[in-house]
């Protein structure tokens, strides 16, 4: 809380009772996160196949960011990135999947609260501080399930109606939709989420084969992003009746792509670029399209600013605050993104622009298949009976590519899914010398390293069947060395 406002809170309660609400005025802020959804599985986002009518109502009314990407395409590292502010690795250790964010740095619940806000957190957690202290950042925090409904859900209108009506709120609603195993189709209520999705509506990647299996795979996966989107739309309805909707910041998010083979994990559009939709009435006074880059780590910042507080020194990130209103703003030239270990040994950076993705990786022997739940999937099994018999496309051989490529080029406007390489092109030699300077600089100013003994692999790379029970084999993390979590700076924007 700033200063000011601490001041005037103390002499106004001491002599007006009651005098709570002061803090009023503040937004509400909800984030809508799922759970391993690509950036164009809604049905605003051009997939005409996955029913999404409340998400697409709420970009309707409000902005659909087409340039928004995340830092990490692996669950735990991406949501420590985005409640913190910082890119993975100068959050600590969480640079990897499952491990804790550092002690000292301060999470957005935490400083929202000093601001006078109710935080609840119902739904998938998968972050944590080493000392536990993560718990009280949360004046409510649920696993949002419940027998027939295993989505993450489940209490999100419940927590929205018991919510204190004397204070501003941030709530972080995180559903398990769409983490394999799937669930939603053993759990459909047509009566709620509709038909079950027909394989016919399916859009098959060309990175994936084009087979029933393939196709059942993915029609599961959309029941489930159906199912996240009907709960949206009851949180909403709910907003609505309170007549509290207008001044509620919503952000509609993923961590990572889809659970399929190219996707989650990979440092490629059809992992790291995420959905991105923002909805506040009040405060969005240019809604439609925004083409600006924009990176997660802006959330945390913004968050701040709408709540009129000084933003913490740790944040790494830019307020998207301009964006609202005015989208041709451009923020940023520059997003940055990582690839480190998640279940299979990896240690990748990648630098986009508008027009141009441009990746090193640091363990070219490694394949990026994916990770182990996506290596056990009817998907990739089709992928990997097909490679032996040596039919594969070039775009489905590079699920199994090794070694890879130490350097990667991809102009987005000529190729979308990034599969044609540039590299070796000698009309490049130019973009490619200005982004690598430009990750280079990042990389030294953020204090990013690439440590010699980095996490193995603990699955099968074949059957994603586990490898080692004992975890206690993790290695060095990236930035560790350079002690990247006491860093704050952000390097070229």
């Amino acid at each position: 809380m700033s200063i000011r406002r601490l001041i005037c809170l103390l002499f106004f309660s001491a002599i007006i009772p009651g005098f709570a609400v002061l803090v009023q005025g503040q937004p509400n802020i909800i984030v809508f996160i799922a759970d391993d959804v690509s950036w164009n599985d809604y049905g605003c986002y051009g997939n005409e196949g996955v029913r999404t009518p409340n998400i697409d109502e709420l970009a309707s009314n409000g902005i659909k960011f087409t340039n928004a990407y995340l830092t990490a395409s692996s669950c735990s590292p991406s949501r420590s990135s985005i409640i913190t502010g910082r890119y993975p690795h100068n959050t600590g250790k969480a640079a990897e999947l499952h491990l804790a964010i550092a002690d000292h740095l301060p999470w957005i619940p935490e400083l929202l609260q000093y601001e006078g806000y109710y935080t609840a957190l119902s739904g998938k957690n998968h972050m944590k501080r080493d000392d536990g202290s993560h718990e009280e950042f949360w004046d409510h925090e649920d696993g949002g399930r419940e027998p027939g409904n295993r989505g993450g859900e489940a209490f999100w209108v419940e927590v929205t109606q018991n919510r204190p009506d004397d204070q501003p709120f941030f709530f972080w609603f995180a559903s398990s939709d769409a983490h394999r195993q799937w669930d939603a189709d053993e759990d459909w209520k047509p009566e709620l989420y509709g038909p079950m999705t027909e394989l016919s509506d399916v859009t098959v990647p060309p990175f994936l084969l084009d087979t029933p299996e393939t196709r059942q795979d993915l029609a599961s996966y959309y029941n489930e992003i159906t199912r996240f989107d009907y709960f949206i739309g009851e949180v909403v309805k709910e907003l609505d009746e309170q007549e509290v909707l207008d001044e509620t910041l919503i952000f509609v998010l993923a961590d990572n792509g889809r659970p399929f083979p190219r996707a989650k994990t990979r440092l490629h559009d059809s992992g790291m670029k995420t959905a991105l939709v923002a909805h506040w009435p009040d405060g969005i006074s240019d809604p439609g399209t925004c083409d600006s880059l924009v990176s997660v780590i802006d959330l945390a910042p913004t968050f701040l600013d709408i709540a009129d507080a000084e933003p913490s020194e740790t944040f790494q990130g830019v307020s998207l605050l301009p964006l609202f209103q005015n989208l041709e703003t451009d923020l940023r030239q520059y997003v940055f993104s990582e690839h480190n270990w998640h279940d299979y040994e990896a240690l990748a950076r990648s630098i986009r622009t508008k027009e141009w993705l441009y990746i090193e990786n640091y363990r070219t022997e490694s394949a990026w298949q994916g990770p182990a739940d996506s290596v056990r999937s009817p998907s990739f099994v089709q992928l990997l009976e097909k490679q032996k018999s040596n039919s594969l496309s070039d775009a489905q051989k590079d699920v199994f590519l090794a070694p890879r490529p130490a350097t990667e080029l991809y102009q987005f406007q000529d190729d979308p899914h990034q599969l044609n390489n540039l590299v070796e092109d000698g009309k490049y030699k130019g973009v490619l010398r200005a982004l690598s300077g430009v990750l280079k600089v990042w990389r030294l100013e953020t204090g990013d390293s690439n440590p010699e003994r980095i996490s193995q692999d603990q699955f099968h790379n074949e059957t994603g069947l586990r490898i080692f029970e004992d975890q206690s084999f993790r290695g060095e993390t990236p930035g560790e060395s350079n002690a990247a979590s006491e860093i704050n700076r952000h390097g070229p924007r």
